[in-house]
């Protein structure tokens, strides 16, 4: 049996990928601080359609990237998120943090009648003032962040909001651009996930853009 014809060199397979992404994806109403994350969202999903409901605020890769650079932690609302950002692209050894795990949460949830992500974001206070927030997973967890910020926790540097879903995704995302407490990136509607915020921080760390 004949081995199939591919592409096996992965420098070659990443540079058609990129090149096919650039001529597929029409990135001309998205700012230049945020194309390379933009092309990365389209690679993760293999849809250039995407772009049309990526929304950020001016500035916003600009100050996700500073705050990487000074050295600002990562919040995420997952495991699989925090474990899918490439910690050999940050810039200064930043710190990953993801509360969800931590033994008071379930406990904390029960009582609050809410989500154990929810829950989650209540530890997140002492950490958030200047840190970029990575949410992939959890409307309830972008609610409750911007529900503490309205009531005066610390602002972080940017806020990356991509819950996923059918109940509260697309409405915790038109929150954030309402809203918008802080330098955000999102994407309108339903689509989201861990993969697509992993890969939206994964560009925003990387030292030499695209």
């Amino acid at each position: 049996m004949n081995s199939p014809d591919y592409l096996r060199d992965p420098d070659a397979i990443y540079a058609a990928s990129f090149a096919a992404i650039d001529d597929d994806t029409d990135l001309s109403a998205i700012p230049a601080d945020l194309h390379d994350i933009a092309r990365r969202l389209v690679h993760a999903v293999g849809d250039p359609d995407l772009v049309a409901d990526f929304i950020a605020n001016a500035g916003a890769g600009q100050a996700g990237r500073a705050a990487l650079t000074a050295g600002a932690p990562i919040l995420t609302d997952s495991r699989m998120l925090a474990d899918g950002i490439i910690r050999s692209r940050l810039p200064a050894g930043n710190r990953v943090i993801c509360t969800l795990g931590l033994g008071s949460v379930a406990g904390n949830a029960t009582r609050a009648a809410t989500t154990r992500s929810a829950a989650a974001v209540e530890l997140w206070a002492p950490f958030l003032g200047s840190a970029v927030v990575a949410i992939g997973n959890a409307p309830t967890a972008l609610f409750r962040l911007l529900e503490g910020i309205a009531a005066g926790w610390p602002r972080p540097a940017l806020i990356v909001g991509l819950p996923v879903g059918y109940v509260g995704a697309a409405e915790s995302k038109e929150a954030l651009i309402a809203a918008a407490p802080a330098p955000f990136i999102t994407l309108r509607g339903r689509r989201g996930g861990s993969a697509l915020a992993a890969a939206a921080m994964n560009a925003l760390a990387q030292r030499d853009q695209q």
